[in-house]
């Protein structure tokens, strides 16, 4: 299929490395945007931090939502790639892009119209309130480019070329490194700086995808029409495949702004400058799990289109292997040295204490978050989204009792620490055992040897 790698044949461990190498270079890429700014923002102050880091919840919230264009067109293409229906695997394409820039557009609407009464809801000063409204609405306008750049992203990654996203958002993100110490410390722009540097190199971004759809030597799919007229049986089977993905992110972005209200009341600024930033070091565990579980993902997609059970078996079991290595790894960094990674994002000896406090407590379940987001992708490459969702809402909702539980019991802001590592392991070792229950209905379809 033109503009596509065939992965149901082959040596899986190196297919596997090579899809996985850049989804976690593009992942690493996405969360250094939010570093970058938040390193530069740094050197204004814990208030600035704070201030982009409430925004930052709202923008995780819309980068969840985008995630539904992600997985459509990583199942929905891959799946077709992996049956040989390139008719199909267009159309899921062109769907995908479509779906997202129209959800996009409301979505940023509603948020640059609601900004203020939205933040207001964290009790945060008004300075503080004032800096994140004005960076909330720079950043709503560039909604419809984080929404194709997924869309764009789950095409490539469906069909075996994830280093063009790679690619890709790593210019973006070389120009948002120019462009924030120049915005935010030399024009004096603050935060406003640090949210027009991302919409700028965002834009980039988007702009590099359609040049490169353009160019008949880089068309995925041998190219497609970009927009389209919404037909129901794409647009239905889209939103089954990733609307569950797309509402357990959204959800977690929900929850994650209820624990971010509860450590402001027990932490002040600090505690909710530690849940944004913390949660920003923590993804560099959660990304490099991402990246494997996007890989084999993809991978199961064509080979369960495919029907090859041994592939996709083996693949699992190496996946799971690397992922769990790195998980014990972070689990060691985090608990030893948690202060001092801190440090390098927020220098003031009261956010990297407070910090390095999350990160132990957090450290202790990277293994099992780690395991979690592995079983993820196999549940994703079989069409079946819905155990993942149900198992990480079920456990992000849990915190929320946990949180006032541990809070009342006198833990202060280490309570809302707590809630989230425990829920963590929960939802791994649930995520474990769901499959291992599932896996001989998964393979019981005609076809399976």
């Amino acid at each position: 299929m033109q503009g596509a790698k065939n992965l149901t044949e082959g040596a899986i461990g190196k297919q596997l490395f090579k899809l996985a190498v850049p989804i976690m270079g593009t992942s690493f890429i996405q969360m250094a945007y939010s570093i970058t700014d938040m390193a530069w923002v740094g050197r204004l102050g814990s208030e600035s931090v704070a201030a982009i880091g409430a925004v930052g919840i709202l923008t995780w919230l819309m980068a969840s939502l985008s995630l539904l264009c992600k997985i459509g067109a990583e199942v929905g293409v891959g799946q077709s790639i992996g049956s040989k229906n390139i008719t199909d695997a267009r159309n899921y394409a062109s769907h995908n892009i479509t779906i997202a820039l129209i959800i996009s557009v409301c979505l940023g609407v509603i948020l640059f119209i609601l900004a203020n009464p939205i933040l207001r809801l964290y009790n945060l000063n008004e300075v503080i309130t004032k800096q994140a409204s004005e960076y909330l609405r720079i950043v709503s306008t560039a909604f419809p480019f984080i929404f194709l750049t997924s869309a764009f992203t789950g095409i490539y990654n469906a069909a075996g070329r994830s280093h063009i996203p790679f690619f890709t958002s790593g210019i973006g993100l070389v120009l948002n490194m120019v462009l924030d110490p120049l915005f935010i410390l030399c024009f004096k722009w603050g935060t406003n700086g640090a949210a027009l540097a991302t919409w700028i190199s965002q834009c980039a971004v988007v702009v590099l995808f359609f040049i490169l759809q353009r160019k008949k030597k880089d068309r995925v799919l041998g190219g497609f029409p970009l927009l389209c007229n919404i037909q129901k049986k794409y647009a239905t089977r889209i939103l089954k495949l990733g609307l569950p993905v797309a509402m357990l992110n959204a959800f977690f972005a929900i929850i994650n702004s209820f624990m971010a209200r509860t450590a402001s009341t027990f932490g002040g600024h600090i505690g909710l400058m530690t849940l944004t930033a913390g949660g920003q070091v923590e993804a560099i565990a959660w990304n490099t799990s991402q990246g494997f579980s996007t890989a084999l993902g993809t991978f199961v997609s064509q080979n369960f289109a495919a029907r090859k059970k041994s592939r996709i078996k083996k693949a699992y079991h190496i996946t799971l292997s690397m992922t769990a290595t790195f998980g014990l790894l972070c689990t060691l960094l985090f608990i030893f040295f948690g202060s001092e990674i801190f440090s390098l994002i927020v220098p003031e000896q009261a956010a990297y204490t407070s910090g390095g406090e999350f990160l132990r407590i957090d450290g202790y379940s990277m293994i099992l978050m780690m395991v979690e987001i592995t079983m993820q992708g196999l549940f994703y490459g079989t069409g079946r989204t819905v155990p993942p969702a149900i198992i990480s809402i079920t456990a992000n909702i849990l915190r929320i009792p946990l949180a006032i539980l541990f809070t009342s019991l006198g833990f202060g802001v280490n309570g809302v620490w707590w809630a989230i590592s425990i829920s963590s392991m929960l939802k791994g070792i649930t995520a474990f055992i769901w499959y291992h229950l599932l896996q001989k209905k998964i393979f019981s379809l005609q076809g399976f040897s």
